[in-house]
């Protein structure tokens, strides 16, 4: 894959807050992704805190049968402080890195993480999707803004996530009476189809597959490495 930041890496937080209100404004909410998703990439990373390492891995899968396509992982130091809100700009270095060094490009990419469910509405899903120009979904595993009804039990049901009023994310049980996964739009799909990709990327564990993938192979690189 062939990718290109869009913008230089911030020195200081309040540049890196300007960064994303710049580029907020290009996310789109729309379905601009293939009719059929047939590879679909998850993203995730893994910290030591004690070396300042950082790994970041890349898995795709196939939808059907979930064959992993292919994988990279990147192990780096890490270039950003500690700010809540700001994780992308630790994250995304690495992970664009792995992202470059994949052979096909993927129809979907799925961010351990949050896109539009971000104080200013710029997760990492959302900016590696504006990066990348492809489309992106964040599912967390806890809330990181907003308040919301618990969902009913059964896998399927969903909940809105509110902030200020605004529905900037999901609530979905992905597995009956087990805690809801917390999925919002990063770029190019629509919260509805989100939340169903989740489901069908969720057969029989809480997250995803590909999160599931992803994780091993970030802890993997990760342990290699120290």
């Amino acid at each position: 894959m062939d990718i290109v930041m869009a913008h230089d890496r911030p020195n200081t937080p309040r540049e890196a807050v300007e960064i994303q209100e710049t580029l907020r404004g290009l996310v789109d909410l729309e379905d601009r992704c293939p009719q059929e998703i047939v590879t679909v990439t998850g993203l995730d990373v893994a910290y030591d805190e004690g070396s300042g390492l950082i790994a970041a891995a890349a898995v795709t899968l196939e939808t059907s049968g979930f064959r992993v396509v292919e994988k990279r992982a990147v192990v780096s130091e890490v270039s950003f402080p500690y700010e809540p809100g700001l994780f992308a700009f630790r994250e995304l270095p690495p992970l664009l890195e792995a992202l470059c060094a994949l052979d096909l490009t993927p129809d979907l990419l799925v961010c351990d993480g949050h896109g539009l469910a971000h104080p200013r509405r710029f997760g990492l899903a959302c900016h590696i999707g504006v990066v990348t120009g492809l489309p992106s979904i964040g599912v967390g595993k806890t809330r990181f803004i907003g308040e919301h009804d618990e969902p009913g039990a059964e896998r399927g049901s969903r909940a809105p996530l509110l902030d200020d009023g605004e529905v900037v994310g999901t609530v979905l049980r992905t597995r009956d009476g087990v805690k809801p996964v917390y999925v919002s739009v990063g770029h190019k799909i629509s919260l509805d189809n989100a939340c169903r990709q989740v489901l069908r990327l969720c057969p029989e564990f809480r997250q995803p597959e590909t999160t599931r993938h992803a994780d091993r192979l970030a802890r993997d690189a990760l342990k290699e490495a120290l």
